[in-house]
């Protein structure tokens, strides 16, 4: 089989709620691209149901897909495996960002997501996030719960003006945000 290698690297996020086809849109994605795949999980097992999970996504996976576990070091994960031949799935960054919270320390948190950002620009071949919008419902009770959504929402804000596309999946269809056909304005408040 003939590898195709594009021309330009190429980014994508791709948000979805629980179960709307966010996955599946992106390992299509990958798929179709016939370029080598590395499926970068972020999971960390911390109980026998998320076990069970993670078990059934690897057996969902072709044989022929590296699978590189990372749930904390994000950055350097990705900047150490990204080829112009290769496509990477980074499923998912909330998965990543609630390992960062649970570790309590804001500062570990802060550069791990400075890292994150300043990376994105310089992967090569093509990078596919995945990520679950969590911030289109009702205010969740918690502070951990609260610093959760404000921490995805504005990780997905940033991660959206870095990459060249973002999709939205709904019920399992997908709905493209980025590229728009007409200018937007630029909106990230870090002050709330």
């Amino acid at each position: 089989m003939t590898q195709k290698i594009p021309s330009t690297p190429s980014s994508s996020l791709i948000l979805g709620g629980a179960r709307s086809g966010k996955s599946s849109f992106a390992e299509n994605l990958a798929k179709e691209s016939g370029l080598d795949v590395i499926y970068l999980a972020t999971a960390n097992a911390w109980d026998e149901e998320t076990k069970q999970r993670v078990e059934k996504h690897k057996s969902d996976r072709p044989s022929s897909w590296k699978t590189i576990e990372e749930p904390i070091h994000l950055a350097s994960c990705l900047l150490r495996h990204s080829r112009p031949e290769k496509i990477i799935i980074v499923d998912c960054l909330t998965m990543w960002l609630n390992n960062l919270l649970m570790l309590e320390n804001p500062a570990q948190l802060r550069q791990e997501l400075d890292d994150f950002l300043d990376c994105v620009s310089k992967l090569q071949g093509r990078v596919i996030f995945v990520s679950n919008e969590v911030g289109m419902g009702i205010i969740p009770l918690g502070e951990l719960t609260r610093n959760f959504v404000d921490e995805s929402g504005r990780l997905h804000q940033k991660l959206g003006h870095l990459v060249e596309n973002v999709t939205l999946i709904v019920a399992g269809i997908p709905l493209v945000v980025k590229p728009q056909r007409h200018q937007t304005t630029t909106i990230i408040n870090d002050n709330y």
